[in-house]
């Protein structure tokens, strides 16, 4: 017989399972967007290589799509990440730097000999040193003016290798013998890369609200262009490579107007100081009256 002792004890609780560790699909979505970008980038290198100008063409185009989708749905899935910040530019060094050079020089700057290369190569440079700077620009987004948002600084990466494949795009329409002289394409080539580092502000289509009215407008015109892709995407594509350059004037002068218009606004405003500001700061400024030089 078992004596009871009089003292209760609780019947243990059983722990509940734990949870599996790792990430959800929705946080590496973008991530698997962004090697999509990349795949396709090294893939239209593969396909300079064999001579298929214009797969390779289509691939950087796909490369270009996944990566404008990439960061849009990191920010949709709240899923941005500093890995995936990091993954996403060098993506793009590849995909938009290195794979247009290198299709460019297979396709005529080898005609060019050194400087043919040395056009190529600046492309891939070029497109590094721009990600590079915009990565380090990120933590300093919060210093600039609201009305700067709209702007990028520099062409960026996927236009720019849109642009620089311009020549071998509009050849795929007009056929050879136009603007395929590999010494027409290197200084071409130059020149983009130089875009891509420069400072000059261009258009960012992120923050732009298009008013109700002209929603369904908008709808048909890319309704049209999805139809001009299809029938005619040389032809197409050229005409929208060209388009962007027309819009590099129109930003620059757009972009001095609110910068002259900002500091009006900011001289006219009149300058009151709060109570006790003069003796705060008379404390405060090194070397100034109230301080211990």
């Amino acid at each position: 017989m078992v004596r009871s002792t009089g003292v209760f004890r609780p019947r243990p609780r059983r722990d509940r399972p734990r949870r599996l560790g790792g990430l959800t699909l929705n946080k590496l979505l973008p991530n698997m967007l962004t090697m999509l970008a990349l795949a396709s980038g090294m893939t239209a290198m593969r396909f300079g290589m064999e001579g298929n100008w214009k797969s390779a063409v289509l691939s950087i185009a796909v490369a270009a799509v996944f990566d404008a989708l990439d960061g849009r749905i990191a920010r949709m899935l709240n899923a941005q990440s500093k890995f995936g910040e990091e993954l996403d530019s060098l993506s793009d060094v590849v995909s938009f730097g290195v794979a247009p050079g290198m299709i460019l020089f297979m396709w005529t700057l080898n005609g060019a000999g050194t400087f043919g290369w040395i056009a190529a190569v600046l492309l891939g440079i070029c497109a590094a040193l721009r990600l590079a700077r915009f990565n380090t620009m990120i933590g300093l987004a919060a210093d600039k003016p609201a009305w700067a948002y709209n702007y990028f600084t520099g062409v960026p990466a996927p236009a720019g290798a849109g642009i620089a494949l311009l020549p071998l795009i509009a050849t795929l329409e007009i056929g050879p013998g136009w603007v395929d002289s590999p010494w027409l394409v290197a200084p071409w080539a130059v020149a983009i890369a130089a875009l891509m580092i420069s400072a000059i502000p261009t258009f960012s289509l992120k923050g732009l609200r298009i008013p109700q009215h002209y929603v369904v407008f908008l709808l048909l015109g890319v309704g049209v262009l999805a139809a001009a892709l299809v029938s005619a995407p040389w032809a197409t594509l050229t005409i929208l490579g060209i388009g962007y350059l027309c819009t590099l004037p129109f930003s620059l002068r757009r972009y001095r107007r609110l910068t002259e218009e900002a500091a009006r606004i900011k001289s006219a405003e009149p300058e009151t100081a709060p109570v006790g500001a003069v003796d705060a700061g008379a404390e405060t400024v090194p070397g100034g009256p109230g301080t211990s030089a």
